[in-house]
């Protein structure tokens, strides 16, 4: 049996889940704790995928970042291959389709923090690195934990947008839910059986720890 979906899609969604929480982070911060213009607009945008179609979301990522486009030439001209079907292709998509899982719990985590000990951070001389290393990052912690799980176990998880993005190449950017669809076509019932049971069992554990992570709600 060839396990190499399997790594991959670990790969891709560790990948995924660090950028997710690089964007997330830029994201959330002033979504949480600033009143910056139309936050309300790049709110409702962050979670547009989560709402729509996979095809959809795909098909913009593959438009965005194909050959034809600013950040797929760009991305072309540092790396000196396209992104699109490639396995990094993968990663973009899906850490877009993970992205809002992350930065929802981060912006309710990060503005749950007292306004007041940043204030008396930035009275004592702290810069902006200090808030973030010594104040906003270790209060933050448990929710920052528990979205970096879930975003983990949707980014393992992604299908249509990775599709779109990566395509469907064995041993390239076959990811495991990819090589479901191909064995349930195919009538691989082995295959099936064991891929389906391992995302059972990875995804459940993750969603467990995540509610453990999570800070309580009341």
């Amino acid at each position: 049996m060839d396990w190499s979906p399997l790594w991959l899609s670990l790969r891709v969604a560790g990948w995924a889940t660090v950028l997710s929480i690089t964007l997330g982070l830029l994201i959330a911060y002033p979504l949480a704790r600033c009143r910056v213009p139309g936050r309300y607009f790049l709110s409702a945008a962050v979670n547009l995928p989560l709402v729509l179609p996979p095809t959809v979301l795909g098909y913009a990522l593959l438009v965005a970042l194909g050959r034809r486009s600013p950040l797929g030439q760009i991305y072309e001209h540092l790396v000196g291959q396209p992104l699109v079907f490639t396995w990094q292709g993968a990663v973009a998509a899906s850490c877009i389709a993970s992205l809002p899982l992350f930065v929802g719990y981060a912006r309710v985590s990060l503005a749950s923090i007292d306004s007041d000990l940043i204030a008396a951070a930035r009275l004592d001389g702290a810069g902006a690195g200090a808030i973030w290393t010594h104040i906003l990052i270790p209060l933050a912690r448990p929710g920052l934990a528990a979205g970096a799980c879930l975003a983990f176990a949707r980014a393992l998880g992604d299908f249509g947008a990775t599709l779109m993005v990566a395509g469907d190449t064995p041993r390239i950017t076959q990811t495991m839910p990819l090589a479901i669809y191909d064995a349930v076509l195919s009538g691989d019932g082995a295959i099936v059986r064991a891929f389906v049971f391992i995302s059972i069992v990875v995804c459940l554990t993750i969603c467990y720890a995540a509610t453990r992570l999570a800070p309580p709600t009341t």
